[in-house]
């Protein structure tokens, strides 16, 4: 799966694509194939199309993992983080809300005593 996320982004990969895609429509249309060549070629596009929305997912969800990893070993280095927030993603929803709004009371805090040292 590696292998294929690396082939398909590459520029030249996308041009290619979309120039075999144009000229395959060029080619049909012209050409006034019949409808089950037609119907072939619309599926060969559709199929790729669906295996490209899968590769793309993987990618995503490997990349994310990666960053999520690298943000949760940055919580975890500082004395000061809260632990819980280590692999918060993984967290129920409930947990998830308190912690959003743990925090959001947090900022509002902190902009509260900005506000109030500014006024001083």
């Amino acid at each position: 799966m590696h292998r294929l996320d690396a082939l398909t982004t590459l520029p030249t990969i996308a041009i290619l694509s979309a120039v075999f895609v144009a000229v395959g429509w060029v080619v049909v249309v012209v050409s006034r194939l019949d409808g089950t060549v037609q119907f072939v070629f619309g599926n060969v596009c559709a199929s790729v199309t669906l295996v490209m929305v899968f590769v793309l997912q993987h990618t995503q969800r490997r990349e994310q993992l990666a960053l999520q990893l690298k943000l949760d070993e940055i919580v975890h280095a500082l004395p000061e983080a809260d632990e819980r927030l280590v692999a918060v993603e993984a967290s129920p929803d409930e947990e998830l809300r308190g912690l959003e709004e743990r925090r959001y009371g947090h900022y509002v805090a902190a902009r509260r005593r900005q506000v109030g040292d500014a006024d001083d």
